[in-house]
């Protein structure tokens, strides 16, 4: 390939040769602790889903999306962590170059897909404390009976975003390795043939990042503006029936956790945006792939910790795996 040149990586200096262990030691801590919380984190809420539709024979609107969501991020934690930490523990290497094609592609999809589903869910959930009879009480009953379009909808929006990963990744197992417009990712490489592709592509995938972030923060300030409003009237809440009380109380411990996961999403992808934004100022590839993997840990981190916040906070999740750890004890 008449853009690469072969890169013959001898250690003549000690204190470089010294660190490389290290990097290798941070690597493996950060892509296993990710592993063993994220993986049965997410199978566990995604069984507690299915048993929950299974009893019930039908999932509410919020119930899907946050399953999709769920399945989303079981999809991060496995296609880039889990196959990370197999390789960096050298007992399973998939990453040649179709491997990191596939890995990566299949990465990007799943990671755009968690982010524009925590902003559906938020818009949802914003939708749904909203005034009965108004017109975004309408909105909502229009979205959720055409979720399966907006589903399909994301799919085909973030496959196609994530198109460049098929284009431009390559295994680091190869004798030559690009050293200039590439993107260091330790067992593969994402190379663009110019500097002006490998900025258009960073600033389509900062986009697909930033635009539902802005979204989402703006519909979690309509829920917080909202609750305050519901609570400024309790007294007139607590004068309904007991069913309309559950319903409002349940669509407000919704919300107030659609807002704990709009946060904690919005912490940790602003810190790999941030990440992402500086690894394309570099001209020449980085030696070390240290910053592409904190920016995966920080990404994927809400993949780990997202099902944790929903086991916790959700009555029907926690009830279904109540009775599946019963029925197995």
């Amino acid at each position: 390939m008449a853009h690469f040149r072969v890169l013959r990586l001898v250690c003549s200096q000690p204190f470089f040769c010294a660190g490389m262990p290290s990097d290798d030691l941070v690597r493996r801590g950060l892509y296993a602790s990710l592993t063993i919380v994220g993986v049965p984190g997410n199978i566990l809420v995604i069984m507690a889903f299915l048993l929950l539709s299974y009893e019930e024979n039908r999932l509410l609107a919020a119930e899907a999306i946050v399953l999709h969501l769920t399945c989303a991020n079981l999809l991060v934690v496995v296609v880039r962590c889990l196959t990370e930490t197999l390789a960096s523990f050298h007992v399973v290497n998939v990453f040649g170059d179709a491997g990191c094609k596939g890995v990566i592609f299949i990465y990007r999809t799943s990671r755009g897909l968690s982010i524009w589903l925590t902003f559906l869910l938020s818009t949802y959930q914003c939708l749904s404390v909203s005034p009965p009879g108004s017109y975004w009480a309408s909105v909502r009953v229009l979205l959720a009976q055409n979720l399966v379009f907006v589903f399909l909808f994301l799919w085909v929006l973030n496959t196609t975003m994530s198109s460049g990963a098929i284009l431009f990744s390559l295994s680091s197992k190869n004798d030559s390795s690009p050293i200039n417009n590439a993107v260091n990712l330790e067992f593969c490489f994402v190379s663009f043939p110019s500097d002006l592709s490998k900025e258009i592509f960073g600033a389509v995938q900062v986009s697909r990042d930033v635009v539902p972030m802005a979204l989402m923060t703006l519909t979690s300030v309509i829920i917080l503006v909202l609750l305050y409003q519901h609570n400024q009237h309790m007294n007139d809440l607590h004068r309904n029936s007991n069913a309309s009380g559950g319903r409002c109380g349940a669509k407000r411990r919704a919300a107030k956790v659609v807002v704990v996961l709009v946060t904690l999403y919005l912490g940790l992808y602003g810190v790999d945006c941030g990440l992402w934004v500086y690894t394309l100022t570099v001209k020449k590839t980085m030696s070390s792939s240290l910053i592409s993997d904190l920016r995966v840990f920080f990404a994927s981190m809400y993949a780990a910790l997202s099902p944790l916040v929903i086991i916790v906070s959700n009555r029907k999740v926690n009830s279904r795996l109540m009775c599946i750890s019963q029925k197995l004890a």
